[in-house]
Formats: C-alpha cells, structure tokens, sequence
C-alpha cells in the first residue's frame, strides 16, 4: 500500500500502526475508551505482564520436557528451568515495557536494561521469600500463595520499581 498523503500538507500521513486501530476501536464505547485513556500505562502494563507470564511458562514448559527424557545429554533439573524462565520473561519485558508501556526515550539502553534486569532479579528473590513463608511456615497451598499473594505482590513491586527507577521521566 503506498504511503497516503495528507491533504492539508505535503507530508505523507502517518501509518496507523495497532494502537491507533485499537483506540479507534474503542471510539464504538465511550465509556471503554474514557476508562482506557485514564488508566492506559496501567492497562497495558497488565496486558504485557500476562505475555510475559505466557513467555516464561512456555520457556519453563520447554525446558522441563528435556527433564522428563532420562539420560538425555540436555536434561536440566528445576532450578535451571526456572532459572531460564525468568531469564526469557526478562528479555521479552522489557522491550515492551520500554516500548509500550513506560514509552521511554533514555538513548542508554545498556544501562536501563541492566536496571530493569536487577529490579526483576530482586523481584524474584522477593517472590522466593514470599513462597517460602507462605508454603512453608504459614503451610498455605503453593497455588493459592502463587496467584494470590506472591503474583500480586511481585507484579506491584515490578510496576514500581520500573515507574519510579527505570523508565522514569526526566523532569
């Protein structure tokens, strides 16, 4: 499709890329679009954290197969699959966090991915501690303490520490 230009100037238009369709979307529900624009950096963080969930499942998924297959060179025990689980959800996050939802500019990409890698390292030791008191002293059900208390709490700190420490906007 050729770039269409603009009537009112000599700049070719811009593409519409899928935000501009999904707001456009949104046009058919005032009161979806209203809500959207209110709280749209948390709506998409959320959106982005259940695909990073997705990710890091599937990369665990992958990984504990090759446990199952006994005497296989590539066999890995459950530590290594988490291990690179969380690895995976780290490098999809955070272009999209960079991207879509925090929107930064910062030419230092390095360095902020190292900051967002750390926040997410501590996050996870946080997660750790959370299970461990929780499974093991508290002798709550793994599942429950994973979805409801530990993925609550991790998914907060995440938003805070990359609002506040990460992606923040330069005054």
């Amino acid at each position: 499709m050729a770039e269409e230009k603009d009537l009112n100037t000599a700049e070719p238009a811009r593409k519409r890329n899928l935000e501009d369709k999904f707001r456009d979307f949104l046009q058919f529900w005032p009161w979806a679009h209203k809500i959207f624009c209110k709280h749209e950096e948390i709506l998409v963080y959320l959106v982005v954290g259940v695909l990073t969930t997705i990710v890091s499942w599937v990369a665990y998924g992958v990984c504990t197969l090759f446990m199952e297959v006994e005497g296989s060179e590539y066999a890995v025990n459950n530590a290594i699959a988490n291990t690179i689980s969380w690895i995976a959800g780290v490098c999809f996050a955070y272009p999209l966090n960079r991207s879509w939802v925090f929107r930064s500019t910062n030419p230092k990409i390095l360095k902020e991915f190292l900051g967002f890698a750390a926040s997410r390292l501590s996050t996870w030791f946080m997660d750790l501690a959370i299970m461990y008191v929780t499974v093991n002293i508290f002798g709550m059900d793994k599942w429950i303490a994973k979805i409801f208390i530990s993925a609550v709490i991790v998914t907060i700190a995440n938003y805070i520490f990359s609002k506040l420490l990460i992606f923040k906007k330069k005054k």
